[in-house]
């Protein structure tokens, strides 16, 4: 979902009757600026290396016991191919205002650098790549025996969303973004739910609240068509806290972020109930993202325990459905496939990513057990169709098979003698 288009143009002209009722609504207001404000050119780096001094906030806290990232230094290639153009890596990462990349390999810390004036300390917003740390703890509820039936309806669990658009839509249609619910992104409608949106993130309100009023699509019957719906993620956390009796805070505190191996705390912004935006308000170093590749890399196994199930983790990462499957699609508006909140590339070989707006990722490819983190604050990031998404995915291939070069070097006849 293009978040960032949907606050800064709907809120412009909200600012100036919020700026009048000031005197009463302090911190709506302040909320509201900050908002409108967010991805502004001159601010946004800052803004998205800061998110705890724009919005509310919830923190996990970090453990001692932390996953060691060995420093083994490797140069990145110079170059790498985008539909038969040679391009160069360092002007991508310009070109696409990258704030961090990380890259590592087995346990080796093979390249890491910021830029843009950001620091490896800063805690850096994920956008949708929070969804995929939500479809791990979900796992792990399934797991648990939580939550039994994939194919029971969402409102078995969440009776407030009985009479919604999410009425009767199966779980994991849900999960794969095929909920068939109706979702307007007319950013030109003040009405739109894109925009309602946008209101309920600045001027307080219940994202709860908010999926109870969406409708069901009459174009699309939920399982038939993969829809990219932020707030079908957040319909997953509101099963996961009523499946577990926990909230979204004490079951990812207890059940991932004290096993991860994380070096620092981590935080969600909340909407005004106090409620962790799951679908996209995670915040934490570039390394620790790392962390969590290397957790699904591995197959959920850290430490000598099963942290995630692997079998969930194949699960999420195998589309099983043809409005799923990567490539072109008239069952899609994209051609990357998707799981269970996870995206597959065109043409995928043992890759899988994490993907959040303005250019943030984690991408995994487990024949060279690589794990390649960016973090970005790419305001041209939805252009030409989302075009940047694959172009990432080609310079990700191209430092994964560098490394695999350098990692599995050629013998020559005298060295195999």
């Amino acid at each position: 979902m293009t978040l960032g288009k949907a606050l800064g143009r709907s809120l412009t002209g909200l600012i100036v009757i919020a700026v009048t009722a000031g005197a009463i609504f302090h911190t709506e207001v302040r909320q509201l600026y900050n908002t409108v404000r967010l991805f502004d050119a001159d601010i946004i780096v800052e803004n998205f290396s800061h998110m705890d001094a724009v919005a509310p906030i919830k923190t996990l806290k970090a453990t001692n016991n932390v996953r060691p990232l060995i420093p083994a230094p490797q140069p990145l290639p110079e170059t790498f191919t985008y539909k038969g153009e040679t391009r160069n890596l360092q002007d991508w990462l310009t070109d696409s205002s990258a704030t961090a990349l990380v890259v590592i390999q087995d346990d080796n810390l093979v390249f890491e650098d910021y830029f843009q004036g950001t620091q490896a300390t800063d805690k850096r917003i994920s956008w949708s790549m929070a969804k995929s740390f939500l479809s791990a703890l979900f796992g792990i509820a399934v797991s648990e025996g939580k939550i039994s039936d994939l194919n029971a309806p969402v409102t078995d669990y969440v009776p407030s969303l009985k009479g919604s658009g999410y009425d009767g839509v199966s779980i994991k249609n849900v999960l794969q973004m095929s909920s068939g619910v109706y979702f307007n992104e007319d950013y030109g409608d003040f009405n739109s739910d894109i925009n309602r949106f946008g209101r309920v993130m600045a001027l307080g309100g219940s994202f709860d609240d908010f999926a109870a009023s969406l409708n069901q699509d009459p174009k699309h019957e939920q399982g038939t068509f993969m829809h990219y719906v932020s707030i079908d993620t957040h319909v997953i956390g509101m099963v996961l806290r009523a499946a577990t009796g926990k909230t979204i805070m004490e079951y990812f505190q207890e059940k991932l972020w004290n096993k991860l191996g994380t070096e620092e705390d981590a935080f969600y912004i909340t909407d005004t109930t106090g409620e962790p935006m799951v679908l996209g308000g995670l915040n934490m170093l570039s390394r620790d993202y790392g962390r969590m590749g290397m957790l699904y890399r591995d197959g959920g196994m850290y430490n000598g325990e099963q942290i995630v199930p692997a079998k969930w983790i194949e699960d999420s990462i195998t589309p099983d459905a043809p409005h799923l499957m990567p490539g072109k699609r008239d069952t899609a508006n994209t051609n990357f496939g998707y799981g269970y909140q996870w995206w597959l590339p065109e043409n995928p070989d043992q890759e899988f990513l994490a993907i959040g707006i303005y250019g943030q990722y984690i991408f995994i490819d487990r024949k060279t057990n690589t794990v390649i983190v960016k973090n970005s604050a790419d305001r041209g990031f939805m252009d030409n169709g989302y075009e940047s998404k694959d172009i990432a995915v080609a310079a990700f291939r191209a430092i994964a098979k560098n490394l695999e070069k350098k990692s599995n070097p050629v013998q020559t006849t005298a060295q195999a003698d």
